[in-house]
């Protein structure tokens, strides 16, 4: 044999013996997909029949607390956006069986828009189930419009450290114009509108446009007090205090019951055993879907953020309570 055929022949070799080695992968890759996919579907059966048996059905068709959960930051695009809240709130009011209905509070603030749809939805009901009260319990933090919406609510508990208040209007950016000179950097922004970009940070700030965003937010802190003005009541003395408890300033939960801004010092639990008298608690919030719960128990990152993709709805909203 010589070297021609010689080196033909292992070129053969060596391709059958990639071509083997090749199916083994592919077989590999395909076992391991249809593992995964039945992991998938085997969670998915779990999720779904857990969703329709436990002891929901039991505990919501006796008397008990009804449980709305505000959590983090509230805004469209977060959990704690005013579609979710509502759906629980009308929710918990509806059932004959809930007592009473509990705002668990534990958020910064965020959206007025938001926290606006929810407080105004929370009046709607409360005219609607005139014997159905409203509790807001604060855990860690309920401030800005976290504090907006418990405003709304008949009474407010919270811990003693809890961290209560915040009734100010925001909004931040930053200016680059004297840093673009520095660096040699022209701005070209076109716009038809002599104000259309007056919030644009590559631009030389106007006093004009300055005392009209001023104003906007003054007009939109006024809304803010109006709403706690009208849930508070004569709980709070706005002659002797007003200038401090509308000044944006955070109190605990000590001090804010000594300003009036809450009625009590307590937990949930507390309030659901000891004020409402309706110890069991269900809890109304909208829960994540089935889809949601699978790819968050899986750790798929692609599939959770697909997800929050297609239920998001982006906000542009730049005022923040």
């Amino acid at each position: 044999m010589d070297n021609k055929t010689q080196s033909e022949e292992n070129w053969l070799k060596a391709v059958i013996k990639e071509n083997f080695a090749e199916q083994k992968r592919s077989r590999r890759w395909g076992i391991f997909f249809k593992f995964l996919t039945f992991l998938y579907l085997f969670a998915a059966a779990i999720i779904f029949f857990n969703s329709k048996t436990g002891t929901f059905s039991d505990l919501h068709k006796a008397p008990h607390t009804a449980m709305v959960q505000i959590n983090g930051v509230i805004a469209a695009d977060q959990d704690a956006n005013a579609n979710n809240i509502v759906t629980g709130l009308r929710a918990a009011f509806e059932n004959e069986f809930s007592q009473a209905v509990m705002l668990a509070i534990n958020s910064p603030g965020g959206s007025p828009v938001q926290a606006g749809y929810i407080s105004d939805e929370i009046q709607r009901l409360r005219l609607l189930y005139p014997a159905k009260k409203v509790y807001a319990v604060i855990a860690e933090i309920g401030a800005s419009g976290g504090y907006y919406i418990a405003a709304a609510a008949d009474q407010i508990y919270a811990d003693k450290a809890s961290l209560v208040g915040s009734i100010g209007v925001t909004a931040s950016s930053f200016g680059f114009v004297e840093l673009m000179k520095k660096v040699g950097v022209e701005r070209r922004h076109f716009t038809s509108g002599e104000h259309k970009a007056f919030l644009d940070p590559f631009s030389p700030s106007k006093e004009k446009e300055q005392d009209f965003w001023q104003e906007v937010l003054d007009v939109t802190h006024q809304q803010f007090i109006n709403v706690v003005k009208t849930g508070r009541g004569a709980r709070i003395d706005t002659e002797k205090d007003g200038a401090a408890l509308f000044s944006g300033l955070i109190w605990n939960g000590e001090q804010a019951l000594a300003l009036g801004l809450i009625d009590g010092l307590g937990s949930p639990g507390f309030v659901a055993r000891e004020i409402i008298k309706a110890e069991p608690i269900v809890n109304y919030s909208v829960q994540p879907s089935a889809i949601e719960k699978l790819t968050k128990s899986l750790g798929v990152s692609i599939g959770s953020g697909l997800a929050n993709q297609l239920s998001s709805d982006q906000s542009l909203i730049n005022l923040n309570l």
